[in-house]
């Protein structure tokens, strides 16, 4: 149905419409790349993207064995970029992560030995199973791409994405990551175990001689790189949002403030991630406008992980999704 020319929504698609250039067309084939070698995570790859897009990070949550390194290994492929896998574990440095300081004997001189985070996308595994003091060592690459040491900042490659996985079932011998540390991430998403169909699909992969290792051979091929992705980030910033869409988001956030089930609620800072990863899910879409289905697509990823519960929800099973949902079907939404 054709919507009248007067109408805010039609004006809006006028005003904002675009056609994605041959770099953005050649990202949007990414998904399909990526799909060779991960059966059944489809909207998993669409958050990576919309946080490569927007210029965020990710912390993927899934028990062990549903791709997620195979994931993130099939996306740098994909995009041909540089990944580097960090174990985390509880006797991990900062300097194994950020680089250090090595004496050469040569030289008589210390010479800076970049770590594994200069690359364009960090998997992070476990990040919860290492100290504190480790993990806020990506606190300043991941804020500002940039890595100091001895007082001299050094610059991360771009594009620059940390991918963090944790178990969201085995709590023994963690550390759960702080406020702080968690509102640097941009999306939070849950990876579910596969459905039957996928997983018959998986094994039947497995059986015709899948090689988690060989992404080559399993067909995964390069169909964008930096430069496409750089255009493709222009094209996003071009995505246009309403007034309406601007206080839409405001009210959802400070929705959440005043749950009786939470103890924090979300700040300013993700209200604006709302809005970042809206407009590249709207790109990504084919539109060059926000809608209150982009806001409600991306709420419970953007947010789930900036709110706080309350001891007594807790202890009642209260599920943060679930309350989130509740305040996405009672704030009103923009006509």
């Amino acid at each position: 149905m054709s919507l009248p020319q007067h109408h805010p929504q039609a004006v809006a698609e006028q005003q904002w419409s675009f056609t994605p250039s041959p770099a953005g067309q050649a990202l949007l084939a990414v998904r399909s790349e990526v799909a060779k070698a991960v059966v059944g995570q489809d909207s998993t790859v669409t958050g990576l993207l919309i946080a490569l897009l927007a210029g965020g990070h990710v912390l993927l949550e899934g028990v062990p064995g549903v791709a997620k390194t195979l994931l993130v290994r099939a996306l740098s492929t994909a995009l041909s970029l540089d990944t580097k896998r960090v174990q985390f574990t509880p006797d991990l440095m900062p300097g194994d992560v950020t680089g250090s300081l090595i004496y050469d004997a040569g030289t008589s001189a210390f010479t800076f030995r970049e770590g594994p985070v200069f690359t364009n996308i960090l998997l992070a595994d476990e990040i919860n199973r290492t100290p504190p003091k480790t993990q806020a060592s990506l606190l300043e690459a991941m804020e500002e791409h940039q890595v100091s040491v001895d007082g001299v900042s050094r610059r991360l490659p771009s594009p620059f994405m940390v991918a963090a996985t944790q178990n969201p079932v085995e709590y023994e011998g963690t550390y759960p990551l702080p406020e702080a540390q968690l509102d640097r991430f941009l999306l939070k998403l849950t990876m579910d175990l596969p459905g039957r169909d996928e997983e018959i699909e998986v094994i039947r992969r497995h059986s015709m001689g899948f090689d988690p290792q060989d992404l080559h051979a399993a067909g995964v091929r390069a169909v964008a790189g930096a430069a496409e992705l750089e255009q493709a980030r222009r094209e996003v910033s071009q995505v246009g949002v309403a007034a309406e869409i601007l206080a839409y988001v405001v009210d959802l956030v400070r929705a959440t403030r005043t749950a009786p089930s939470f103890a924090l609620g979300v700040s300013p800072r993700g209200a604006t991630a709302i809005l970042k990863s809206a407009r590249a899910y709207a790109w990504l879409s084919g539109r060059g406008f926000i809608t209150p289905d982009d806001i409600k697509a991306l709420a419970l990823p953007t947010l789930r992980h900036r709110v706080a519960l309350r001891p007594e929800a807790e202890m009642d099973g209260v599920a943060v999704d679930d309350i989130l949902r509740s305040i996405l079907a009672t704030v009103p939404v923009p006509r």
